[in-house]
């Protein structure tokens, strides 16, 4: 288990520092575009934060029920965070939480749902995450929307999914001056820090091979369409690192 922050308010290299000196491993801040500066992450930031010993978590959010907007928004919200990635240079393979930052209910999951997947067709390069309740993560876990979770506390009733990655157990706390939420994490966070993407090593073409036939049968023996365009997701991302081109469904 690690412990980490998110927060709107950008870090320096002193905050940054002051927060790893607490025992925090980790700093969730925000992709968002021009206009939202006041908690916009920046390349400089990405890189205080990693010299401080913490890694980022990259979450996307514009308005708290911008997720009800569906397929639509998460077309413009992915296109975004994609851009806004790449602008940080956050690498390959690494994590993207979506917010649905309100007390989303079942008239709201399909929604929430088609959200989620627009925003994915518009990040190749990434997983995808979503940031909301316990019903919110518990959804769109057994819906395969997602590959990873953070969970607030917040119109969680005291329940914790098992399918939690970061879980957000204590909201609007100071430390040091800085407004934050605090976090645990447990595995699989989807986290970065621009050491990684600053190395750009390429996986061997040899090894990329073996790791894509294997994709190849898990994807011949995966049972719905959803796992087996995963699969062929996941099988595009070792062959960009390998330097081949991607192969079309």
């Amino acid at each position: 288990m690690t412990s980490g922050i998110d927060c709107a308010m950008p870090l320096t290299a002193k905050s940054a520092q002051a927060l790893a000196a607490h025992g925090y491993r980790f700093a969730a801040r925000y992709l968002v575009p021009a206009g939202y500066d006041w908690k916009r992450l920046t390349r400089a930031e990405a890189e205080a934060i990693t010299a401080a010993g913490m890694q980022i978590v990259s979450v996307f959010e514009t308005a708290a029920r911008r997720s009800a907007g569906g397929a639509l928004a998460g077309h413009a919200d992915g296109a975004l965070a994609c851009r806004e990635a790449h602008t940080v240079g956050q690498p390959a393979g690494s994590a993207i939480y979506f917010a649905v930052d309100y007390d989303a209910g079942p008239e709201q999951y399909d929604e929430i749902e088609a959200y989620l997947r627009a925003a994915a067709a518009e990040v190749p390069d990434y997983r995808i995450g979503v940031y909301g309740s316990y019903a919110v993560v518990e959804q769109m876990a057994k819906r395969k929307v997602c590959s990873h979770f953070w969970q607030t506390h917040a119109w969680s009733r005291g329940r914790k999914s098992p399918f939690a990655n970061i879980h957000q157990y204590k909201t609007n706390v100071s430390v040091d001056g800085i407004a934050m939420d605090l976090n645990q994490s447990f595995g699989q966070e989807g986290w970065w820090n621009t050491k990684a993407a600053a190395s750009d090593n390429r996986l061997d073409k040899a090894d990329a091979d073996a790791l894509v036939r294997i994709l190849q049968a898990t994807w011949a023996a995966a049972k719905t369409q959803t796992d087996k365009d995963e699969i062929h997701r996941l099988a595009n991302v070792v062959r960009r690192v390998s330097g081949q081109p991607e192969v079309k469904p």
